[in-house]
């Protein structure tokens, strides 16, 4: 799991520095990093439906594991992402098989019309706003009547441990240090921790039906490459995932 570390008031890091530097190191290890490939990836499709002829929208789709899946069962891709380090890597992995866009989830999907995409996956990507509501309305309205909504997100049991705030019902900006493959060029990233019902109230709250609640536990593969972490993940969680209606 990522160092802590307390913020600074001198240079703060931001998401898009962050993954500025980051983006070489995830495109070369996404699809073998054990937390990404065989903890959040497994846990998150599960939640889906069958995607064969859908318009799906990959809020967040960083170098593009998922909107790969997606294209490669049969689905017609929306993928966005603020990084344009990133994008690079998901337009190598992708080439014209998505429609590829840079946006800033903390803004309105003004590209997207009411009611025109069937299935929103966002894997790991809401812990880096603040105010969820605001985009989980613009999810809601782009989605078409009985559509779906598929996150994950830091657990907040997990977060609460990592962290020790001093408020857990508080939402708070923490900052990891994430070696991702390069342990001596350590990368600080800003991110939010959430109690539960900062994490579930919000997407209740933008109109959506819960219909699934899923704490990540990792998979064989996991364990293979990782005992130590794969002992301590089956014990307790670190991601966790949900799939709601409109």
């Amino acid at each position: 799991m990522p160092d802590i570390r307390p913020e600074q008031n001198e240079e703060e890091p931001t998401v898009l520095s962050a993954y500025r530097q980051l983006a070489p190191r995830y495109h070369a290890l996404i699809d073998k990093k054990p937390h990404n490939a065989y903890y959040d990836r497994p846990a998150v499709l599960s939640l889906l439906p069958d995607v064969r002829g859908l318009r799906v929208l990959d809020a967040g789709c960083g170098v593009g594991p998922y909107s790969q899946w997606l294209v490669e069962h049969g689905a017609s891709v929306v993928a966005i992402d603020a990084s344009p380090d990133m994008l690079t890597y998901a337009r190598q992995r992708l080439g014209d098989r998505a429609d590829i866009r840079q946006h800033d989830l903390a803004q309105p999907l003004d590209f997207l019309s009411d009611g025109s995409i069937d299935l929103v996956v966002s894997a790991l990507v809401l812990d880096y706003l603040e105010d969820w509501l605001p985009t989980l309305g613009e999810f809601y309205r782009a989605l078409k009547p009985g559509g779906l909504l598929v996150f994950s997100a830091g657990h907040p049991l997990d977060d609460y441990l990592l962290n020790e705030p001093e408020n857990y019902f508080k939402t708070e900006r923490v900052v990891e240090l994430w070696a991702f493959g390069s342990p001596d060029a350590r990368v600080p990233v800003p991110r939010y921790r959430r109690s539960f019902e900062s994490l579930i109230n919000p997407v209740i709250d933008a109109g959506f039906i819960l219909e699934r609640f899923h704490e990540h536990k990792p998979t064989a593969e996991y364990a293979q490459v990782d005992p130590e972490e794969y002992e301590k993940l089956s014990r307790q969680p670190g991601f966790c995932a949900l799939r709601a209606r409109k």
